[in-house]
């Protein structure tokens, strides 16, 4: 039978279990040395009771919050309309909850919100931080180091020296062999006037996806007439796509550095009276929503987002609950054929 009141003390609990304070407070902070015959008679009387911790109490004895910030270095126009960002907080979230863990959205719309940022991680509030979409002259970096946070990036860090710092935790996909897989198909298809619509040069993605481009083809650089520099939105690829096809020779096929700057081209395409993938065959990157959507559907390069979510909550965990400090990881991504390529 379930014994109702209105806020159960940890007394009341110690008192139902027929055991000490003491061991009831271990119990739910779910430290050591408690029989296993009495957790379980004290977690019977907690399920009966209704009792739920007080966090403020509880945060004293294990030195925890039970929060994670996530900090996404875009403003919310940006972060809201990118099923990307919805892709990865689903995978964090979903790694958090599973924990106990809940889960601080903090977005940077301004200037000013840096300082409100460092403010708030400074202050005690998380346990630790998931960062990502940093550009490079972001300066969050210094902010995750000046709150001695337990932080793990997501996507390759890009400051000097980051490779011999053992301390610098990350989670990224392998962006650089997604656009050599993508611009190989490209060339299978006879194809030879490949272009690129790369995403913002001040982030390592695409920076590292500009790079496999170049792999593919054999040189260092584009060559100026088949790059054209968009910013991950779809207004950035139709922007970009326009301006190539004004170039001559125009290309006959083109890679973009994501799916939503693809799906930009694709529009761009057909407001020209130009056929995909018979003119121009195309190629995004993440395999996304907008890729299955798309008219025709996108070939592109899929990258499981959710599950990078997943993997940088689990790296943040494995750092809060050892002193080891885990490796980074790099996800395999693989090529996606559809229509439009």
């Amino acid at each position: 039978m379930k014994v109702s009141a209105a806020h159960p003390t940890l007394e009341a609990v110690a008192a139902h279990a027929g055991v000490s304070r003491a061991t009831v407070s271990r119990v739910v902070n779910e430290t050591p040395g408690v029989r296993p015959e009495l957790r379980e008679r004290v977690k019977r009387s907690v399920a009966e009771l209704g009792y739920v911790p007080n966090s403020a109490a509880r945060s004293l004895v294990t030195r925890r919050t039970g929060a994670v910030a996530v900090v996404i270095a875009e403003p919310e126009t940006r972060v809201f309309a990118d099923p990307f960002f919805a892709r990865q907080l689903r995978g964090i979230s979903r790694e958090l909850s599973a924990n106990n863990l809940q889960l601080l959205l903090m977005l940077l719309e301004q200037d000013a919100d840096y300082e409100r940022v460092a403010r708030y991680l400074a202050g005690g509030h998380v346990d630790g931080t998931l960062m990502f979409s940093l550009h490079t002259d972001d300066p969050l970096r210094g902010i995750a180091s000046a709150s001695g946070l337990p932080t793990v990036f997501g996507g390759r860090p890009w400051w000097p020296g980051w490779e011999d710092d053992d301390s610098v935790l990350y989670v990224d996909t392998d962006n650089r062999d997604g656009a050599r897989q993508a611009v190989r198909h490209l060339l299978s298809l006879g194809r030879r006037r490949i272009a690129v619509i790369s995403g913002p040069l001040d982030q390592t993605s695409a920076v590292d996806r500009l790079a496999g481009y170049c792999d593919a083809l054999g040189v260092e650089r584009p060559a100026p007439e088949l790059l054209a520099h968009g910013d991950f939105t779809v207004e950035g690829g139709m922007a970009a796509m326009a301006e190539l096809i004004r170039r001559s020779p125009a290309p006959d096929a083109v890679f973009a550095g994501n799916d939503l700057m693809a799906t930009g081209a694709l529009r761009a395409l057909r407001a020209e009276g130009l056929r995909v993938p018979e003119d121009v065959a195309v190629v995004g990157y993440d395999d996304l929503e907008p890729a299955t959507w798309s008219d025709p559907p996108l070939t592109t390069v899929r990258q499981d987002v959710a599950r990078m979510g997943e993997i940088m909550a689990a790296v943040l965990l494995e750092r809060l609950n050892s002193p080891a400090v885990p490796e980074p990881v790099i996800m395999p991504v693989h090529l996606v054929v559809r229509a439009s390529a």
